[in-house]
């Protein structure tokens, strides 16, 4: 099951473990800025998300610029990878992370959206449409080998009124941990 390209993504309410950003329950609605929202599946201990932080604090820049928000989800069985717990994820935070991170602790969002990786990315028009699926780029691992930067594109067509020209990609990354 999950999201496909078209969908209206369905909403949720789930706890922010960063509190200088967002609400401490945070929806899909709330997320959602003027012209739509992307919404990161991700989490502590992955070495393909670790790799990506800056990547993925410049794209929340670039999205609240272009009055899009971001928000990431962390969806992994904690008690199995406790480096991914609440605890962990706000500690994250607190080193600058300028987008609302928030717990899927039951997993259910994971699975609604048809999450697997971390990162996975989902782009949302203004009516929470999926308008993108997949990754943010073709090298999460090793920022200087990047070659394609597909969430951008899509993000940049979205902005001038066009189809996205690659609306789905695989994720690259570790799977998420399911309980």
């Amino acid at each position: 099951m999950g999201l496909n390209i078209g969908d209206k993504a369905p909403e949720f309410n789930l706890k922010n473990a960063n509190q200088n950003v967002g609400n401490q329950i945070q929806s899909l609605e709330n997320s959602l800025m003027e012209k739509g929202c992307v919404v990161v599946f991700e989490c502590n201990h992955c070495p393909y998300v670790v790799a990506s932080v800056d990547r993925l604090n410049n794209m929340a820049e670039y999205c609240k610029l272009n009055k899009i928000g971001f928000i990431g989800i962390s969806a992994n069985d904690a008690e199995n990878y406790p480096s991914d717990s609440f605890e962990n994820m706000v500690k994250r935070s607190e080193k600058e992370m300028p987008y609302a991170y928030l717990y899927d602790e039951t997993q259910e969002v994971a699975a609604a959206w048809g999450a697997k990786r971390t990162p996975e990315f989902f782009l949302l028009d203004s009516n929470a449409t999926v308008v993108y699926h997949g990754r943010m780029d073709d090298n999460p691992r090793d920022p200087t080998k990047v070659k394609t930067s597909e969430l951008k594109d899509a993000i940049d067509a979205m902005l001038s009124g066009q189809t996205p020209p690659v609306q789905i990609t695989d994720a690259i990354g570790c799977s998420v941990k399911w309980k």
